[in-house]
């Protein structure tokens, strides 16, 4: 039995931790501008009664919350790995995202029973000030757009900065909210057009959060990355020259861009080195060219033809 790993771990890891220090700086630009915003929009809302404004703060903490752990964690991710953590902590960018969904997906239905609350409820909420209500939409709307451009050319880059640029785009969603209904408030006068846009918000706020939760579960739950059809997998490895069978085959996703896959091969008995070497490059090539998922990271373990272990599953499982 011969076992071996193609594990490019040190080119890998060096340039994670570049891009997480450019990671680092957006952030950290992003988090100081949405800081100053959500002050402002805390006053404001003190000021105007609005409740619009008032979600728009309370998803906007939110944010500064989610940005703050994705500036930790692009931090953390520039660490190499060690014989403690073999992956070092890519896999904190999912564990972030998935705690920023669930804080968002909180805020978006907080937000759409208060609307309601407040839409249907008899008490008197009316907004104090729609102009400067409008003046406060108009302010977080530009600083929204700012950190939008400041996030958007890495915001697919990994999980935490998809769920950091999720969020300002959501904000910038919220101050555009803000901002139409100053302005129907101000051309008719209905003050619960305020309660309505504050529903609008919520119902924005909560399918994204919906969708970011459900791939970082997916990652979590160690689930086969998307587009990747094992049984295709299988069957274009067992075409290999002197690959008898295939099983025992698993592939999974460690964070953003680094998808992985491990399978136990039996092989014709009595391989010499150098075929059994042909074969494992011949099943890495495989599995980096060959499917819509390019795999760098796969540990192949070769098992001569009839043996068989206490781990060992059946041929066609």
């Amino acid at each position: 039995m011969m076992q071996y790993s193609e594990s490019p771990r040190d080119a890998l890891a060096e340039g994670r931790a570049a891009q997480s220090r450019s990671h680092q700086h957006v952030l950290m630009l992003t988090l100081a501008l949405t800081g100053t915003i959500f002050i402002a929009e805390v006053a404001g809302a003190i000021i105007t009664g609005s409740l619009v404004l008032l979600v728009d703060a309370g998803h906007m903490l939110t944010d500064i919350a989610v940005l703050a752990a994705s500036t930790i964690t692009a931090v953390l991710m520039r660490r190499k790995p060690s014989n403690r953590r073999t992956w070092g902590w890519a896999r904190l960018e999912v564990i972030t995202a998935a705690a920023g969904a669930l804080a968002l997906l909180t805020v978006g239905l907080y937000a759409l029973v208060e609307s309601g609350t407040r839409l249907f409820g008899t008490a008197d909420d009316g907004v104090r000030d729609v102009g400067l209500l409008l003046a406060f939409g108009i302010l977080g709307l530009a600083a929204n757009l700012g950190s939008i451009a400041i996030l958007f050319a890495q915001s697919h880059d990994n999980m935490n900065m998809r769920a950091a640029f999720l969020e300002v785009m959501n904000d910038a969603m919220g101050s555009v909210a803000v901002v139409i209904s100053a302005i129907v408030m101000m051309g008719t006068g209905w003050d619960g057009f305020d309660a309505v846009a504050g529903g609008l918000i919520a119902i924005v706020m909560i399918p994204r959060a919906i969708g970011l939760l459900r791939k970082a579960v997916a990652v979590l739950l160690e689930e086969t990355p998307k587009g990747l059809d094992l049984e295709r997998v299988r069957e274009h490895m067992e075409r290999v020259p002197h690959v008898i069978a295939v099983h025992d085959v698993h592939a999974s996703t460690v964070s953003t861009g680094m998808p992985i896959l491990m399978a136990h091969v039996v092989v014709d008995r009595g391989l010499t080195m150098e075929q059994a070497g042909a074969v494992l490059d011949q099943l890495q090539l495989c599995l980096r060219e060959h499917f819509a998922v390019s795999i760098p990271h796969t540990t192949f373990q070769l098992e001569p033809e009839g043996y068989s272990s206490d781990s060992a599953q059946d041929l066609h499982n």
